[in-house]
């Protein structure tokens, strides 16, 4: 009997660290002795750069643009420690839907069971989550990832894109969908995001997985084209980094989110203001009296 693959997807807001999380996170579980792929799902492209000393590979939607017929082996890339690397990539720009690589890619990776054959233990799929459409859904809609997990800070558009994934997950959770893992709480800095966070997820029925700090090591880092765990592998975010995969490596159980309606978001935000603002102002409460 084959093993069975445990397939995840991280989703974010566009700028949020996604791709930066995604490849710590692939970078941890490989050093855990898992067979990993990353599996970009972003139009940029760029998800697997940083495990590729900062090199683009051809994506799946420009090789077949240039081949009548393409092989799985023409698509993937090794990477740190043995990361199996793929970029769904996008149409030409201002032509079709920006979704359509991550559909071709994985029904063309189904077609040649290019996952059983690699042998692997875990596909992470890197997906855009401004905006849930047809294409950018399916690892959620169809049930290819098994959990999902969103990046998200405590900037109001991160955690609106967040509950827009949370409405996603419970639409198509009834018809055998991917389940919430939890929430990834990132950029985390200042004193109150982390209770923003922790509001958050108590409103909407989920969970922070890990806390990842704001640190100048991912930046210098990345600016080598590489991921903490590879560039600074004795530093404290890369005890992070390695701290979430564990989590998630040893995670089975995702659920349901129940996500606010957009009025509920504006009303439970306008709150937060205006305790942050009483804050600057110097009206001292404890966090999150006012909420």
């Amino acid at each position: 009997m084959a093993k069975k693959i445990k397939q995840i997807a991280v989703y974010g807001k566009g700028g949020i660290g996604k791709s930066t999380t995604t490849s710590n996170l692939s970078a941890a579980l490989s050093e855990m002795g898992l067979k990993v792929m990353q599996f970009g799902c972003d139009p940029k492209s760029d998800s697997t750069n940083t495990l590729r000393d900062g090199k683009y590979i051809p994506t799946v939607l420009d090789t077949l643009r240039e081949k009548v017929s393409v092989k799985a082996g023409d698509v993937i890339f090794m990477g740190f420690n043995g990361i199996y690397c793929v970029e769904a990539g996008g149409p030409a720009p201002g032509v079709g839907c920006a979704g359509r690589g991550i559909i071709t890619a994985v029904e063309l990776f189904k077609q040649q069971k290019v996952f059983e054959d690699l042998d692997l233990d875990v596909v992470i799929y890197d997906v855009l989550g401004d905006v849930v459409c047809g294409g950018f859904a399916m690892p959620i809609r169809e049930g290819i990832a098994e959990h999902v997990f969103t990046v998200s800070s405590s900037d109001f558009m991160s955690v609106y894109a967040s509950n827009n994934l949370f409405k996603g997950i419970a639409k198509y959770s009834a018809s055998g969908g991917a389940l919430l893992g939890g929430v990834i709480a990132n950029s985390i800095g200042s004193p109150y995001s982390r209770e923003i966070i922790d509001d958050f997820v108590a409103k909407t029925h989920t969970k922070v997985v890990e806390y990842v700090p704001r640190s100048v090591t991912v930046t210098q880092s990345e600016l080598q084209g590489k991921t903490t765990i590879e560039a600074a592998p004795e530093s404290a975010q890369a005890g992070v980094y390695r701290s979430l995969a564990k989590k998630i490596a040893e995670h089975t159980a995702s659920k349901t989110p129940a996500p606010l309606e957009v009025s509920q978001l504006r009303e439970w935000a306008a709150k937060w203001g205006d305790y942050l603002l009483a804050h600057e102002q110097g009206k001292i409460s404890p966090p999150g009296a006012a909420i």
